[in-house]
């Protein structure tokens, strides 16, 4: 891992201040392509057609069993994150893709005000992971899915994965409209869109950056997981980015399976 902040780093050329805009502004047309592409992908996502789920399959919540009709909370629509989860081990060892991504989900009002729920679907034993959110300090709705209801609300999807996936509701039926994951995930997160914007960007080894450039999120997973994407989030001691902080605050990061 290059240490970023005594490393001597590159840098971009220095310019004049006309040189520097005539630059931008050839940047600029590309990303207002960019951004007009994905409005048009996002008109062919509200066109896709919709296939019907069972609304009744079980979930365990906070008062325990409901079925995923009462996940929407009475709106129209529902956005559930399926959150990766390592049966049994402890926290330093939970997801840090999802956990890196649900951290960034903290103000719901935005999109309660759409007629849309947001909820966390965990694919783990709701006990251990809910004590994984307290110490994560989020408030987001929170459930356990696994199982039979597991296969069902993911069929034809690889279990055990990252998923985004959107629900509409119409009456007493649930229709699932649209689903994502992998990359697809991202957006979610804030703090990655930000950084892409700095010269430096992300600092990860994939990342297409000149020589000199930092690139300081190489990891090893501590689960034993690929170091593929994302290569984000874990900072020497082998532990997500956010739980630190957490730890600093006096949280406890016990979730009941007898390792910490």
């Amino acid at each position: 891992m290059q240490d970023f902040k005594s490393d001597e780093l590159g840098a971009p050329k220095i310019v004049d201040r006309s040189t520097f805009q005539a630059e931008l502004d050839a940047l600029r047309i590309r990303e207002k392509a960019h951004t007009h592409e994905g409005d048009a992908i996002a008109t062919a996502r509200r066109r896709l057609p919709m296939v019907e789920m069972d609304s009744s399959i079980p979930l365990i919540g906070p008062n325990g069993p409901v079925p995923l009709l009462d996940v929407f909370e009475g709106r129209r629509q529902l956005i559930a994150y399926y959150f990766m989860w390592h049966i049994g081990r402890p926290a330093p060892e939970q997801c840090e893709g999802c956990t890196w991504v649900t951290s960034q989900v903290r103000e719901l009002s935005y999109i309660h005000s759409r007629d849309v729920t947001f909820a966390v679907l965990c694919q783990g034993p709701y006990e251990e992971s809910a004590r994984y959110r307290e110490f994560m300090g989020w408030e987001v709705p929170w459930y356990s899915a696994q199982g039979p209801s597991l296969d069902a609300l993911l069929t034809g999807r690889r279990v055990g994965r990252m998923h985004i996936v959107c629900y509409l509701r119409l009456g007493s039926k649930v229709f699932e409209t649209y689903w994502t994951t992998a990359r697809g995930v991202e957006v979610m997160d804030n703090n990655y869109h930000l950084l892409g914007l700095t010269v430096y960007g992300r600092q990860e080894k994939w990342e297409d950056s000149p020589a000199g450039w930092p690139q300081q999120c190489s990891i090893t997973r501590t689960n034993g997981g690929a170091p593929d994407w994302p290569p984000v989030s874990v900072w020497p001691g082998g532990r997500p980015i956010p739980q630190w902080s957490r730890l600093k605050a006096g949280y406890s990061d016990d979730l009941g399976t007898g390792k910490r």
